[in-house]
């Protein structure tokens, strides 16, 4: 055996065993038919915790069956819309951050691909609270969330705020981004899909983060958009239930990767 094979085949070892190289992990759901390929996967995080294992694996199946009954139906009524091949879904739980042991967050993102001009994406975000076993919303964390009420306008002058600065490292115009913008509203319902995001301080928040699917906030080759509003801003209008979870600061790593 040459050297060159000698010192290859302990390299070749290592890359076979890196992460980057190791096979995806087993789909938790999945359906295969005719018409559609959609699987669900959930995090090794979450599925340690088995009534939040439950709950999303429900709503992933739920998707995933709604999906193939469309998928079905098209390829009845249009068969030569698959000429190019089946429809393909994804579905992927994330656990985001786990703040006091108790407020779970984590993020859906979704992959479909149904042999349009490109495939499109979507997020959305559960808040979890493992004390109630039950998915809920940030509401108690504030004194007041009413529609356009003192706490969602403050709420979304941060997070366009937070996107027009963001928009301006993409290289994205002013203008054009304002127009975006006229779709998000001082409402729950209407601002974004939201998380609690990590902190520097254990057991903490650093504040609320806003997920963006393409087409959300700017067109579709920006891709998806995150907004940052850090605990501080929103300190006004804050519950005795918000004052205990929020605190330190935003991890450098986590703005990097968002």
């Amino acid at each position: 055996m040459t050297r060159l094979h000698l010192f290859a085949a302990p390299l070749f070892s290592l890359l076979w065993l890196s992460p980057a190289f190791a096979a995806e992990p087993k789909p938790d759901a999945t359906i295969t038919t005719k018409a559609i390929e959609a699987n669900v996967t959930l995090d090794a995080q979450i599925k340690a915790d088995a009534p939040l294992a439950a709950y999303c694996l429900a709503d992933g199946r739920k998707w995933i069956d709604k999906n193939a009954g469309d998928a079905a139906k098209e390829r009845k009524e249009d068969p030569q819309a698959f000429s190019d091949g089946k429809w393909s879904f994804e579905r992927k739980y994330s656990l985001r951050s786990d703040v006091a042991d108790r407020y779970v967050s984590i993020v859906r993102d979704d992959y479909m691909d149904t042999r349009g001009a490109h495939p499109n994406s979507d997020v959305n975000t559960i808040l979890w609270d493992k004390a109630e076993a039950k998915p809920i919303s940030i509401r108690p964390f504030f004194t007041e969330t009413a529609d356009n009420g003192p706490t969602m306008k403050a709420m979304l002058n941060a997070v366009i705020t937070s996107l027009k600065a963001e928009k301006k490292k993409r290289g994205a115009t002013e203008t054009a981004s304002a127009e975006w913008f006229k779709g998000l509203e001082p409402k729950l319902l209407k601002i974004g899909a939201v998380t609690l995001a990590p902190s520097t301080a254990a057991g903490k928040s650093s504040g609320l983060t806003f997920h963006y699917p393409p087409y959300a906030v700017g067109p579709y080759a920006e891709g998806q958009y995150v907004a940052f509003v850090p605990w501080e801003t929103l300190r006004p209008y804050l519950s005795p239930e918000g004052q205990a979870i929020f605190g330190g600061s935003r991890p450098r790593q986590d703005a990097e990767e968002q």
